[in-house]
């Protein structure tokens, strides 16, 4: 019984400590994304990050001993990895007008599709109806979101809408790869899955920068300082600590735990933006804030009843 509890205490702690990264981490880095596409072109700034995240990891895995991976482990990370990774692509391409904290709170509707797509597809029975209530009410949120006619001082109504839009297709890419993620042969170890998920995504989101024009324009020189230092905390913290944790996260406990997040990281956003941003709170976020932290709430509590 003791060997047991002393087996379980470190399961435990790490289970902890990777929900306390994935919490405040990731919520702060909406924050950098913003900053560091105010100079960097929005799809290059993601493309750099997981290249050189991706090639750092995978090389200092291999150095310490890792197995070279499968054939098949390079191709399902390829998969899971271009619909993660892609969608972060968006949310950056995305950030030029929609702001940090508004960004965070359409990204938080991913429990909602994480609940609903399995149902759909029927590889899952019908949620409680407590989480499809808290569906409802989320899309609700999103909608009222995304929808919505204000307009940030400095970015176009097009743009804007345009954005919002794409944030709510990098929920649903996010949402799918993580699903897949659970069925595909990634490998097991989660910090060689996310080294080759980062590697594959990585090119694929440059190729989309390239077919953006984006490569013709960009001039190193142009990076400011604060941009460098976005980029080094969206590799070290987002990708190394948050990354690595949602990663983890996944193959040690349940998807609608793992969800939780979405609890956090939009008030974390949104508490940046303001203080650091100068983001402006409209009625229209906070209204829409309180109707997808509920719905989150209510799809994971229904999860977990159904679960029982």
């Amino acid at each position: 019984m003791t060997e047991d509890q002393g087996g379980a205490a470190p399961a435990r702690a790490s289970l902890l400590l990777a929900f306390a990264t994935l919490y405040v981490v990731w919520g702060s880095t909406y924050l950098a994304i913003r900053i560091g596409v105010g100079s960097w072109p929005p799809l290059v700034l993601p493309a750099v990050r997981f290249v050189l995240a991706g090639g750092a990891l995978y090389a200092l895995l291999r150095l310490r001993g890792a197995a070279r991976p499968a054939g098949r482990e390079w191709g399902a990370a390829a998969v899971v990895g271009t619909l993660l990774l892609g969608g972060n692509g968006l949310v950056c391409w995305a950030e030029q007008w929609v702001p940090s904290g508004e960004a965070a709170l359409i990204i938080a509707s991913v429990p909602l599709w994480m609940t609903a797509l399995p149902w759909l597809a029927r590889r899952a029975p019908m949620p409680h109806p407590l989480a499809l209530g808290g569906i409802a009410l989320g899309l609700s949120g999103v909608a009222l979101l995304v929808g919505g006619a204000h307009v940030v001082a400095g970015s176009s109504g097009g743009g804007l809408v345009a954005g919002r839009i794409a944030l709510l297709l990098a929920s649903l890419s996010w949402s799918v790869g993580s699903l897949l993620s659970r069925r595909l042969p990634v490998p097991r170890q989660p910090a060689m899955a996310s080294a080759l998920e980062m590697l594959a995504a990585g090119p694929v989101i440059a190729l989309a920068a390239g077919l953006n024009g984006e490569w013709g324009t960009f001039h190193v020189a142009a990076v400011t300082g604060g941009a460098w230092a976005a980029l080094v905390y969206l590799i070290v913290f987002g990708s190394f600590a948050g990354f690595g944790s949602y990663v983890y996260l996944l193959k040690h406990t349940s998807p609608a735990r793992v969800a939780t997040y979405a609890f956090v990281n939009p008030l974390v956003a949104i508490v940046l933006g303001t203080l650091f941003a100068h983001e402006a709170l409209s009625g229209r976020t906070v209204a829409a804030a309180a109707l997808i932290v509920a719905a989150v709430g209510a799809v994971i509590w229904g999860t977990g009843n159904r679960g029982r």
